[in-house]
């Protein structure tokens, strides 16, 4: 029977991303640095208190009780972006750049116009649904200042042939008509995508220098904004990242600053998609280190650093070697690259450990010798390191690190004791099988709450395919992966949730795949079977699959791809025709031109397959994934006379982000009707107020 209670709880863990301190104390460090990195300080929430505290790891001290004040300044506009020396701030203005300093300002382009102007990524990935919601006209524009302050590098978005895609607002904020919100929005396939053209502006002399070269092709982010383009030391120069449509060349490019010229610096060809990160959306795995450059590449099937003469591109050697990842580049000094690497802990590839070797390749050692996942913030200078150890059922524990591993400072142990009142038990990390047999992977399964193993239980498989991101990280996340699987195992549910085939963080063969296998789903299938052979309580008669964006799509194709195992699905913003998504994302994944795998990768292909219950659900105002995605499934699934759900939520936008509570409370009632048999309790979730200081966190 399902209560009022098990919705209060399910509340409480889907409020958790959203306020911190509230159910877990200690489980976060940012740290805030000051003076050049010597020392810093970060604050504790508890509830709704917040203690501040001050380290300073040379004399091996933390503070509490410290007053952050004096070292941060007066809240700054959003839309600007300041030198490093504070005294001038860059702002955009329409389509142009303006600069300004104190109550002087001045514009630093003129000739900005609709669909090609200065400062700003594509319409694709700029979130303008999102900004109206802020009362923001867009993000914050897309530059570089140079380390001296004295220039800035942007870029020349070139829109203007890009398709136009359209998004209705069925009532505006001030309660008028319908308003339509256009967008340039490139498909798969499509011969114009957006164009990059990178411009660096003297901002004090007035000067404008344009890139002696092709613009660069940007199929989702600014290069700015992604880390594909930045300023060498001493600002004489801009290095940058290019690759064509098909991906299979990347290129490191040096253009003077002073006259635009460009060249190439190191270049590598390959037969398949070549990246400088195996996760699509991580920081370039490449530094200029005096005369040499560290570049990341797979070429041995597995990702590691390689050294090359920055002069004449010539390869110098391997620096990482053997059956591990890559996976940060944490600092560059006295020969040494000090990096975070997943696959040396051997009861989970998937944990990073921080290491260090020689740029020559000698002397690898481990700083972390210990079977913890390590996340790590390095200091401005390099000198140290703060480090959050642990596991999907240990909780972090947080402290100041040197590079030799000795702690310097102990900074935070995570009370978990709040979480735990509410009946809530670590996941346990799993290991099985994929469909084929022999390759290992991982996941987390969470038992429900009051678990009697005397009982029999539904199960939810809360899914994300990738390719850009794992669907389970190593380390302790008390949000839940995405907002779903604490709540639905509050709720009474097993929920399972793993890393199929086609996903990133291990070997480059695991990586192999394509959208239409939505990250493995015949591996959660065999894993789903594999885990109820010992577990007697996983009732696979009743098996529902949940999942966002990506993870929509994969949720619609689970149920309609795999009808035998899963029984019930939700798709929350799915973008389920891979024909109609963000060309970055399609051509990313199974390369440009390849019509027939984006056709694979249509769940609305699939609409007269479906035997088990559906719910889609779509925000109005989705400029990521169109909501035509989840309306062009339903009129299939119409059109095969198949019995479904379907929401649409007026003014949402991808994230549902002030709408959370209404969207994921649809999506239990859903659940609890189809794999329980039974009515959801009268008990409605609270709408969720964001903060906007943990905002980022959770987008």
């Amino acid at each position: 029977m399902i209560a009022d209670a098990h919705y209060r709880t399910a509340e409480q863990l889907l409020r958790r991303p959203a306020a911190p301190g509230e159910l877990v104390v200690g489980d976060k460090v940012r740290p805030q640095w000051i003076e050049g990195g010597r020392r810093f300080w970060y604050q504790v929430r508890n509830g709704t208190d917040r203690e501040f505290v001050v380290v300073d790891p040379a004399a091996g001290t933390r503070t509490p009780g410290f007053d952050p004040m004096p070292f941060v300044a007066a809240p700054g506009n959003p839309l600007e972006v300041p030198s490093p020396d504070g005294k001038i701030a860059v702002s955009r203005r329409g389509h142009d750049l303006w600069a300004r300093s104190g109550e002087r300002e001045w514009a630093l382009t003129a000739d900005g116009v609709e669909g090609h102007g200065y400062g700003y990524g594509p319409d694709a990935m700029s979130y303008g649904t999102l900004m109206r919601k802020f009362g923001l006209p867009h993000m914050p524009p897309a530059l570089a200042w140079s380390p001296d302050s004295s220039k800035v590098l942007a870029h020349r978005t070139d829109q203007r042939n890009v398709r136009r895609t359209y998004l209705l607002e069925s009532r505006p904020a001030d309660g008028g008509a319908p308003v339509t919100h256009q967008q340039h929005y490139a498909y798969p396939g499509d011969v114009d995508m957006p164009l990059a053209e990178l411009v660096v502006f003297d901002v004090e002399a007035g000067t404008t220098v344009r890139a002696a070269c092709d613009p660069l092709l940007m199929p989702e982010f600014s290069p700015i904004t992604a880390g594909w383009a930045w300023w060498s030391d001493d600002s004489t120069a801009v290095y940058f990242l290019s690759r064509p449509r098909d991906r299979h060349t990347l290129t490191l490019n040096r253009m003077d600053a002073t006259t635009g010229e460009v060249r190439v610096v190191v270049t590598e060809t390959g037969t398949g998609r070549l990246g400088p990160n195996q996760l699509i959306y991580g920081p370039p795995l490449v530094r200029v280190v005096a005369d040499e450059v560290l570049w990341f590449s797979q070429r041995d099937g597995w990702g590691h650093l390689y050294r090359y003469d920055l002069h004449t591109g010539s390869l110098l050697g391997q620096v990482t070697a053997g059956e591990y990842l890559v996976r940060e580049i944490l600092h560059v000094g006295d020969g040494t690259v000090h990096f975070t690497a997943s696959g040396l802990v051997p009861e989970d590839p998937y944990r990073r450990t921080v290491c260090k070797v020689g740029l020559d390749g000698t002397g690898f050692t481990i700083v972390t010798d210990d079977s913890l996942d390590h996340v790590v913030a390095v200091s401005p200078d390099g000198s140290y390191f703060v480090d959050s150890a642990s596991t999907v059922d240990t909780p972090p524990v947080t402290t100041v690190r040197s590079w030799t591993g000795e702690v310097l400072v102990p900074l935070e142990q995570a009370d978990i004791s709040r979480l735990l009142a509410t009946g809530w038990t670590a996941p346990e990390r799993f290991r099985v099988k994929a469909a084929d047999g022999e390759t290992d992977i991982y996941g987390v399964l969470y038992k429900p709450h009051g678990f009697d193993p005397a009982g029999s239980y539904a199960v939810v498989d809360s899914v994300y395919p990738g390719p850009q991101v794992n669907r389970v990280e190593p380390c302790f996340d008390p949000g839940g992966m995405g907002l779903d699987a604490e709540p639905l195992a509050a709720l009474g549910f097993v929920v399972v949730a793993l890393d199929g085939r086609g996903t990133p963080g291990r070997s480059a063969a695991f990586l192999e795949g394509e959208l239409a296998d939505a990250g493995g789903l015949v591996d959660h299938v065999a894993a789903l079977h594999e885990l109820a052979s010992t577990r007697p309580w996983m009732d696979l008669g009743r098996v529902g699959v949940m999942g966002h964006s990506g993870g929509g799509f994969a949720a619609g194709r689970a149920v309609l791809a795999f009808p035998e195992t899963f029984h019930a699905g939700v798709a929350l913003s799915g973008s389920h025709d891979a024909r109609y998504i963000g060309l970055g994302w399609a051509e990313g994944v199974d390369g440009a031109g390849n019509h027939e795998a984006w056709k694979r990768a249509s769940n609305v292909e699939l609409a007269d397959r479906l035997e088990g219950k559906l719910l889609l659900v779509h925000g109005e105002l989705d400029d990521t994934v169109h909501p035509d995605h989840s309306l062009r499934l339903a009129d299939a699934l119409i059109n095969a006379g198949k019995e479904f759900e379907l929401v649409v939520v007026p003014g949402a936008e991808h994230l549902f982000l002030d709408r959370m509570a209404y969207v994921r409370t649809k999506a239990w009632d859903f659940l609890v009707r189809a794999l329980m048999g039974v009515e959801p309790p009268a008990y409605r979730p609270a709408p969720i107020v964001i903060d906007p200081e943990v905002l980022g966190e959770m987008v």
